[in-house]
């Protein structure tokens, strides 16, 4: 069941319709408020959708760079499985 949950990003008020806790998606906008705001504070001249586009890109570059992380912490523990196996097979 869907849910309207009010929020603000960067002075903008938005209400969300989701299926997820609310608390969830409060803390997503907070991180994207905090991501644009960060922005804005060394570039203060940038207009908002120009903010939230640069926002988008860093979030963006966060999430390909733990999605990277993850593939490899995921390849190292099929190799150590794989070994293990061996080590197993051998006995």
């Amino acid at each position: 069941m869907d849910t309207k949950i009010q929020v603000e990003i960067y002075g903008q008020n938005y209400q969300i319709r989701a299926g997820a806790d609310p608390e969830y998606i409060k803390n997503i906008a907070r991180y994207v408020d905090i991501k644009m705001r960060e922005i804005a504070s060394g570039t203060p001249t940038i207009d908002s959708l120009k903010i939230a586009v640069l926002a988008a890109l860093n979030i963006t570059d966060e999430f390909f760079q733990l999605k990277r992380q993850k593939q490899e912490a995921d390849r190292e523990v099929d190799r150590r499985a794989e070994r293990m196996n061996k080590i197993l097979d051998s006995l």
